[in-house]
């Protein structure tokens, strides 16, 4: 079910609410936390769409704060939101709130949704899009536990990561670290088979809008303590980590995905492997920060000592890709 609301206020809405779960029998309990996805008009539904799956493994509710692109023309618009309240089969295990702010409304975030988060319920901000420069700083953000960017959204990649880099606040996360997920499973699991060899060299390459690949690459660094020579490659290779080579005394392992979702497992006296290592959906990433609502320490040593440690590696042998 979705009720409209057109030109209204929190208070309405939050009285809307009430009386859709007094009528219908929809209810909010055991709603573990809030949700805010800062988006823009037009772009909602993908977000959404990822939310309302996520919810049936965490129960929430998400309110989405939808304002106009900057880039859109500045001709002066009345202040007014408009509302959406989306339930049942609209809203997944989830209440959604949709808050189209326009002209004057949008300039204060923080108090359209204030009145709406769920009572005694931590609260996590997501933004699909263009982020922040400081996430932590900003209005929504201020009032999370947790704060979710996307650097492979931003229309700089590879400047956004390093941006977050000097952001960083305890809670702050990123889907292109949450990406990672399958390939460092993947790769620790390999390491910990025999012979236990020391690393020696490590490559890895990635498509150069793929900014998980510079934070794997940062990764390893840090946990084998050993210089990472990365690069990012084109040609017909598709987006997103092509590949990682270990060196040891024993041989070179070798992880590579040349095939959307297929990675081929290279081992020295072992036969070839084919293994399944897709690309996650934001579905899969959402869900997986939200299972956690404490600070990630190692994305927050990965982001603020690991890359800085590898631009420092790569300009003494090089530069950076």
């Amino acid at each position: 079910m979705i009720v409209d609301m057109p030109d209204t206020n929190t208070s309405k809405i939050s009285k809307a609410l009430v009386r859709i779960r007094e009528e219908g029998g929809a209810v909010a309990l055991g709603r573990v936390l809030t949700l805010i996805i800062a988006s823009t008009m037009g772009r909602e539904e993908e977000a959404i769409e990822a939310a309302n799956d996520a919810s049936r493994e965490h129960p929430m509710r998400v309110i989405v704060v939808s304002t106009q692109e900057a880039t859109e023309s500045k001709t002066p618009v009345d202040a007014k939101v408009d509302a959406e309240i989306r339930v049942g089969g609209d809203a997944g295990a989830s209440e959604v709130i949709v808050l189209r702010a326009y002209g004057d409304a949008a300039s204060d975030p923080e108090s359209l949704v204030t009145g709406l988060l769920l009572p005694d319920a931590p609260v996590v901000t997501w933004w699909p899009g263009v982020a922040p420069v400081v996430p932590a700083d900003s209005p929504l953000g201020r009032l999370a536990y947790r704060r979710i960017t996307d650097s492979s959204a931003q229309p700089d990649p590879q400047a956004a990561l390093h941006r977050l880099c000097s952001s960083y606040r305890p809670g702050d996360t990123d889907f292109a670290w949450t990406r990672l997920t399958l390939w460092r499973a993947q790769l620790a699991a390999v390491l910990d088979q025999p012979p236990y060899e020391a690393v020696t060299a490590v490559q890895v390459s990635g498509a150069a809008d793929s900014p998980s690949t510079t934070l794997l690459a940062a990764w390893l660094q840090l946990q084998l303590a050993v210089d990472v020579d990365y690069e990012f490659t084109g040609g017909a290779k598709a987006t997103g980590i092509h590949g990682v080579h270990f060196t040891r005394a024993s041989g070179v392992i070798s992880l590579e995905r040349e095939l959307p979702g297929i990675a081929t497992l290279t081992q020295p006296g072992q036969p070839v492997q084919d293994l399944t290592l897709k690309r996650r959906s934001l579905r899969d990433c959402l869900s997986d920060e939200l299972r956690r609502l404490d600070p990630d320490e190692l994305y927050g040593e990965v982001i603020t000592r690991g890359l800085p440690n590898l631009d420092a590696v790569a300009e003494t042998t090089g530069g950076r890709p």
